[in-house]
């Protein structure tokens, strides 16, 4: 049996220019695609008025989606340039889908927890929030997982299906907090007109919705009294509005010698030895 070996050669260069085709077919039609989401989805916003943090949300899930859907194409074809009978694989992943559908549970629950969130508009990128223990930025929601970029650089890969509850911070104003410790010897009603007027200077700062307010007396501690301050602000910028309120009190309470609170320790001899 002799064997044609410019046969062999036209078949494999053949074959490998449908490959090559194949890949760049994939790789133009990757790239058109991406942008034709993206153009579309920013005319549809302009239109019905959605948010950004909304856009961005639903673009990373349909180019997830389509990102999937253009590789299964992809295998498919590779497979038809090789002529491998797709119908058997197919039959064949059905019966091993059956045999593993068990194991594969917690991916079906990922994906329809993570189509439900969606729909509620639970969460969305870009915004701050905790659950399963994290706390953090949403960067991507995706058909299994969700995409947590913690405040200390990691990001977390969370499965949809542990999303069983969310606390969401970044819907509404949040709430600035400042407590003050001074001592029980310091003068409280003129420490309460120094944290009033610093309040009055922040309620024009751009940052607070409402306040900040002096509540008064918050707690009466062992070696001193705490004074709270409250204000509403601005989604995410409620850290730096307290960062700010704390070095502001500082400096006048320092200026007006009100007395901060400092740990003591009084210590006591007893002589064992000493004649009554």
């Amino acid at each position: 049996m002799s064997i044609n070996f410019s046969t062999i050669i036209e078949v494999v260069i053949g074959t490998g220019l449908k490959i090559i085709l194949l890949v760049a077919a994939y790789l133009i039609t990757r790239t058109l695609g991406n942008k034709i989401i993206s153009n579309v989805l920013q005319k549809a916003t302009q239109r019905q008025k959605l948010s950004k943090a909304r856009l961005v949300t639903l673009e990373k899930l349909i180019l997830n989606i389509f990102s999937y859907l253009l590789i299964f194409i992809f295998i498919t074809m590779l497979f038809g340039i090789f002529e491998v009978p797709i119908g058997p694989l197919i039959a064949s992943a059905g019966v091993i889908g059956l045999a593993i559908g068990f194991g594969a549970q917690g991916l079906v629950s990922d994906v329809v927890t993570g189509f439900f969130i969606l729909l509620e508009k639970q969460i969305e990128v870009g915004e701050y929030i905790t659950v399963a223990n994290y706390d953090g930025i949403v960067e991507e929601i995706g058909l299994r997982t969700t995409q947590i970029r913690s405040f200390d650089g990691t990001l977390n890969f969370i499965p949809n299906r542990q999303i069983e509850s969310v606390a969401n911070h970044s819907r509404g104003t949040m709430r600035a907090l400042v407590d003050i410790h001074i001592n029980y010897e310091s003068d409280l009603d003129q420490t309460l007109e120094i944290l009033n007027l610093v309040c009055q200077e922040f309620q024009s700062d751009e940052r607070f919705v409402d306040g900040p307010n002096v509540i008064g007396v918050n707690e009466l501690g062992a070696t001193n009294m705490t004074i709270r301050i409250v204000g509403q602000t601005v989604n995410m910028e409620q850290w730096s509005a307290e960062r700010d309120i704390r070095k502001a009190v500082k400096l006048a309470l320092n200026t007006d010698r009100i007395k901060y609170p400092y740990p003591q320790q009084i210590t006591r001899l007893i002589d064992d030895h000493k004649d009554d």
